[in-house]
């Protein structure tokens, strides 16, 4: 919401303070400040001119003019100007030498095109008002000659720029701005609104409202013989300009001011477009609409629309339609002003990708009470600006509605904040806010007030406000939304800071820990940590190659997803992964190696669609419990890992190396190891990996992942490079086999004894078993093993392979001879051969 500060100053008493002294009390008062800009300050030297006499130059390349203009002066000042859009007789912005322009742009004397220019016709934008630059800004004929421009047309001003939340729908206007500025200031304050409209039986234009559901309030006013020539007042166009908005004609400029200024919405329509009554309805079957940007929408059966008897001719309180555009020639007009369904406007606006200023306000919610009054002020400026003739009567169709009232104790703010207010405060807060309050017995309709709310009976108990809310305020419902309004008024510098104390013995948990750690250890071996929406489509799904039967199939679909690609939660973290590297890849980054840990959300097979939705005025019992808990997705922590390009890399001390498939069970092997877990890796066939290049990774017998390069499908359908590697693992998992505490093993203080063994295998048999079978073999002596070089070729034999290992051997009491560790390392032979049929190379 943009405005400028005298906008404001008209309807408010401010004492002599700043822009920024108004900002800081509306975000004290909980409209946040977005920016400020001061505008008009450096202009100076611009006086209101006339066009005496106009010479058209010849021989330039596009038209060139030399004007006699007078400025009040002895003599006339003569002028170069390339527009052509004025004429003699006309009044207009002149800076003369010496001037200063918007920007530091300083204006002087000087020869051009043959004749020396004594000073500078201004445009639009020349002087800081829009972007028009097409031509001269063309000043009304009264306007006094010789008058300073930018006091004539209050360019010198503030412009303050507010965020909205969507639940103050009232401050998207001049009307509720005011109001929140009087309050924090303490002065008083005038209701644009406050005009008395003329009462008549007649109607304006037949009309109705066929479903009250879309629309309570529609009020139509005619209004005859417009001038079509009739331009809108420069001090109006520059207040638009100043909010953010074009001036396009009269008609149109009066409803976006009004709406501005009041918060409510309006259109006009040409009264010669329409055809038969005017009503409020949803869409039927198969109907059309061609909206004011030219594009033709079909309607979704929920719209809510204003139609005649030659069907629909705008979509309610977002844009109108084209077929009753008021035009250049328009002279009879009817004004709309109307109360829609806040919901309704919203999803029709997203439903269409239509977001207008009028949809953005009753989205929010507008004043049912308007209607009458803003219809009536545009008829007024219609009739002062534009020579138009107001029409007897006026067309008011409306379904009755009970205002809602709230009752709640005195003292409940004091509760809520911890502060004490007293009722004094509390009403006087609430009745600045708009609300009507009483001391009584609850009507029928209020909102009733929570058990927790209410004092115990008998003659401690606190005194009982039964509130009735303004008509533009419908985000206060509650008791807990008075108590907010009464506690920013106050000033939440005001409340009182306490520290929750700590309870003793907190810390991390268990799994806390292990994610930190296994985040360490990822970003240690040189893996980025990013962070991806869990979100997911079918295309994701269908991406990864997943049969149909696949569990990560079964998804749950949320109820309004951020996108309509993208409206499932996700089962895997891949997909988010793969999109990543493939968006960091075409920005030039070759070698990734990216990991996220995160929450997957897994259905149970049978388990409800949906949660139940409950009430907030009474706890759940046990039965509607299990029924939430039932409906939730299983929620395991996962933790994943992609990469690409080069694992090591290349230069001038020679080629690097890419990322492969053993990158990928290396990263699960860091994982399981910070979780103090061994991994045992078994080949597998699980998409979306390679079929020959995947590994199902193991804690003792439980599943916890997999690891391999991608598949090429996968790899194509993703736009990955080639040779993609992943791995996926379930740290809750991990976390179900974890070992208890851990003793710390004594550190040896005597000498290492290495023994390496060359075993030649079948081909098909996993080094993983080759493996563990050796540290079996071994014994206790066993320190650590490592595979160091795999050789395939002529002298392992066809079908076979031979697998080199280092066998490092220690005792923590003595220094071991050779015999013993040659003994040790014949063991560990004997067990692999004995298991994987396994030969010492050479025998």
């Amino acid at each position: 919401m943009k405005f400028p500060l005298s906008w404001l100053r008209e309807y408010v008493d401010l004492p002599a303070v700043t822009a920024h002294e108004v900002a800081d009390r509306l975000t004290a008062a909980g409209l946040k400040l977005e920016s400020i800009e001061s505008v008009g300050y450096e202009i100076k030297n611009v006086v209101v001119g006339e066009v005496l006499s106009v010479e058209e130059l010849t021989g330039f390349k596009k038209p060139i003019r030399y004007c006699s203009v007078e400025v009040g002066e002895a003599a006339p000042r003569w002028v170069i100007c390339g527009a052509s859009n004025f004429a003699v007789g006309d009044r207009v912005p002149v800076a003369l030498p010496g001037a200063v322009l918007p920007g530091g742009f300083e204006v002087g004397s000087r020869k051009t095109y043959g004749h020396v220019s004594d000073g500078m016709i201004c445009s639009a934008r020349e002087l800081g008002v829009g972007d028009d630059h097409a031509g001269i800004m063309i000043l009304p004929p009264d306007t006094p000659l010789g008058a300073d421009v930018v006091e004539l047309l209050g360019l010198r001003d503030d412009v303050i720029e507010l965020e909205i939340t969507p639940d103050r729908g009232y401050a998207l206007s001049i009307r509720g701005v005011a109001r929140e500025t009087a309050t924090a200031f303490g002065v008083s304050w005038r209701d644009p609104a406050d005009v008395e409209p003329p009462s008549s039986d007649d109607e304006s234009h037949p009309a109705a409202i066929e479903d009250p559901t879309a629309c309570d309030r529609f009020v139509l006013r005619t209004v005859s013989g417009l001038d079509p020539a009739a331009e809108t007042p420069m001090w109006m166009q520059v207040r638009l300009i100043r909010a953010g908005m074009r001036p396009v004609s009269l008609a149109v400029d009066v409803t976006n001011y009004l709406m501005i200024e009041l918060g409510q919405p309006l259109h006009a329509f040409d009264r010669s477009r329409l055809s038969g009554p005017v009503v409020v309805r949803r869409t039927r079957p198969g109907e059309t609409l061609e909206t004011l940007d030219h594009v033709t929408r079909e309607l979704h059966p929920e719209d809510i629309l204003i139609t005649d008897s030659s069907g629909p001719i705008s979509m309610a309180g977002t844009m109108g339609g084209l077929a009753t555009e008021i035009t250049a020639a328009s002279t009879d007009l009817v004004i709309e002003a109307a109360h829609f369904s806040a919901s309704g406007t919203a999803r029709m606006s997203r439903r269409h990708n239509l977001v207008s200023e009028a949809s953005r306000r009753f989205e929010r919610g507008v004043d049912p009470e308007l209607p009458l009054y803003a219809s009536w002020r545009a008829v007024q400026m219609l009739v002062a600006f534009g020579g138009a003739a107001a029409e007897p009567g006026v067309t008011h169709a409306f379904a009755d509605t009970e205002p809602p009232s709230i009752t709640i104790p005195a003292d409940h703010p004091d509760r809520v904040a911890g502060v004490s207010y007293g009722r004094d405060v509390v009403v006087r807060r609430l009745e600045q806010v708009g609300c009507t309050v009483v001391t009584g017995e609850r009507s029928p309709g209020e909102a009733a007030v929570p058990a927790d709310l209410l004092e115990p009976s008998g003659p401690g108990r606190a005194e009982t406000l039964t509130v009735t809310p303004p008509s533009w305020r419908p985000d206060l419902t509650d008791p807990n939304d008075l108590a907010e309004e009464v506690i920013r008024l106050e000033g939440y510098s005001h409340l009182p800071s306490v520290l929750p104390k700590a309870p003793a013995g907190a810390g991390l948990t268990a799994a806390q820990r292990l994610r930190r750690r296994v985040g360490r250890a990822l970003a240690a071996a040189g893996y980025v940590e990013t962070l991806a929406y869990p979100f997911m489509g079918t295309r994701d799904l269908d991406g990864l190659q997943l049969p149909a039967d696949d569990p990560r199939r079964r998804a749950s679909r949320l109820a309004n997803p951020l996108s309509e690609d993208e409206p499932f939660m996700r089962t895997t973290l891949l997909p988010g992964l793969l999109k990543t590297l493939v968006r960091n890849v075409g920005r030039g980054f070759p070698d990734v190696a990216l990991f996220e840990s995160g929450l997957v959300y897994r259905p149970e097979p049978g388990a409800p669609a949906t949660a139940p939705v409950l009430g907030v005025d009474r706890r759940p019992t046990d039965e509607e419990l299990a029924g939430i808990t039932a409906a939730l997705p299983r929620q395991p922590l996962r933790v994943a890992g992609v990469l690409a390009g080069e694992r090591e890399r290349s230069g001038w001390w020679g080629a690097g190396r890419p990322a492969s498939w053993a990158d990928a069970v290396e990263a699960a092997r860091t994982v399981a190891r910070e979780a103090g877990v061994p991994l045992t890796v078994r080949a597998d066939r699980h998409e979306p990996w390679h079929p020959g290049r995947c590994a199902a990774l193991y804690a003792g017998d439980t599943l916890v992942g997999h690891a391999g390069e991608l598949h090429p499908r996968v790899v194509e359908a993703y736009g990955l490079p080639p040779r993609t590697a992943a791995m996926e693992l379930e740290l809750t998992a991990l976390e179900a086999v974890l070992p208890g505490p851990v003793e710390a093993v004594p550190v040896s203080g005597y000498p290492v004894a290495t023994q390496d063994v060359a075993l030649v295998v079948p081909a098909d048999v996993p080094v993983a078993g080759v493996e563990a079978a050796l540290r079996e073999g071994a014994g206790e002596l066993l320190e650590s093993i490592r595979l160091f070089d795999v050789y395939t070729g002529a002298q392992a034999g066809e079908g076979r392979k031979s697998l080199a290992y280092t066998l490092r051997f220690r005792a923590p009491d003595r220094t071991l001879t050779v015999e013993e560790t040659t003994a040790a390392r014949d063991a560990a032979v004997a067990v692999a051969g004995e298991r994987t049929g396994a030969q010492l190379r050479g025998a």
